[in-house]
């Protein structure tokens, strides 16, 4: 028996490796004799840097960049196996986990230290980029990534604005001379799970601002100004960013990606299923087994396992999808290419409780998922 394990990671518990590892270590022993793949997966959010170089053989760079308020920080990001394709979450640099609550300020915050991971990548020879733009606590449209790579926003008066969404208002000119040039040369592919447009009710404000720390005043501040930055973007770049689904991901920041460094947003599942070899992997299989902490209904909107299960059924075959949760309306996922669903929990426990002991928990469930693939074999 040849089985495919592809999971996403366990939020605050395990890296997709890891919760792959364990599950190996359960059918393991009651099949031993299989045929067990491991391919650490994503979907461009938290854990694709660490499942693409695990999965690549990549190496993890470290450099210093700002974090959303400016401070200097040690980040990170990861060069895939090929050498070329850098793997970016912009939240290592500006996402809302680098500020207390009380720093949440959506007027202020920047994504300069975005910019700068992407420079630093630069640096090192990569001209692929694959940019996971979630967890962001930024509102600014990208115009601090653009900054930190050259771009100048100026006042009437031809002064640099200052960083932040409640400054995006100010700039009267956008200079792109100083862009980087080998931007020219560089394809940015920006892993995007959201659709929302850039300004309006559904838009980055109003949607996304209030967790960010947006009273309603400032929200209403915030989606004006972005409004009148499309409009100078549309001005003086000629492009169209306020509609496109997805420019209001990370604060704007899919809008900025697109205009300034003319990025693509792009599902994420299906930029890692490519350089992992997800589709070459998943033929090779009799069974695949993915999962993520929790499936429930929003796991068909450009998830791991729907995204996973997907490839599987181009090559007819079937997904088990293995949780730390099961949520409302995951059984959805039963007519979408998942043919069934396991929950690791044993009994009922507290949510620090089972992220301590998603090891074990993963390692029993993948000794009741091989008892019952023996059963359907009929052994």
């Amino acid at each position: 028996m040849r089985i495919l394990i592809a999971p996403d990671s366990y939020k605050n518990a395990l890296s997709a490796m890891k919760v792959a590892e364990s599950l190996k270590a359960g059918l393991q022993k009651v099949l031993p004799d299989a045929e067990i793949e491991l391919l650490p997966m994503a979907d461009g959010g938290e854990g694709t840097v660490e499942a693409l170089i695990d999965a690549t053989r990549g190496q993890i760079i470290k450099t210093q960049v700002h974090d959303p308020l400016m401070r200097p920080i040690e980040s990170s990001f990861g060069i895939t196996g090929d050498g070329i394709t850098a793997v970016i979450e912009m939240a290592s640099a500006s996402g809302i986990q680098l500020i207390t609550s009380d720093e949440r300020d959506p007027w202020i915050t920047t994504t300069f230290g975005t910019g700068e991971l992407i420079h630093a990548a630069l640096d090192k020879g990569c001209r692929d980029i694959i940019l996971g733009i979630g967890g962001s606590a930024t509102n600014d449209c990208g115009m601090g990534m653009a900054t930190a790579l050259g771009v100048k926003f100026l006042d009437q008066s031809g002064n640099p604005v200052l960083q932040g969404g409640g400054m995006l208002g100010e700039v009267a000119h956008i200079d792109m001379s100083g862009l980087v040039a080998r931007i020219k040369d560089t394809k940015i592919m920006v892993a995007c799970d959201v659709t929302n447009p850039l300004t309006g009710p559904t838009g980055a404000s109003h949607v996304y601002g209030p967790q960010k720390g947006a009273n309603p005043e400032m929200v209403k501040k915030l989606d004006s100004n972005l409004k009148k930055f499309s409009d100078l973007i549309l001005e003086q770049l000629g492009k169209s960013v306020a509609e496109i689904p997805g420019a209001g991901a990370a604060g704007g920041l899919g809008a900025g990606l697109i205009a300034f460094l003319d990025g693509e947003l792009v599902e994420g599942v299906p930029i890692i299923a490519a350089k992992t070899g997800l589709d070459a992997a998943a033929a090779r299989a009799d069974i695949i087994i993915t999962g993520e902490g929790k499936i429930d209904s929003q796991t068909q909107f450009g998830k791991t396992p729907y995204g996973v299960a997907r490839v599987a059924k181009k090559h007819g075959k079937p997904v088990i999808a293995v949780a730390g949760t099961i949520g409302e309306g995951a059984d959805e996922l039963y007519g979408k290419g998942i043919d069934a669903i396991v929950s690791i929990l044993d009994r009922p426990r507290s949510l620090e409780d089972a992220i301590k002991e998603t090891p074990t928990l993963l390692e029993a469930t993948g000794v009741r998922i091989a008892r019952l693939l023996i059963l359907g074999q009929g052994k």
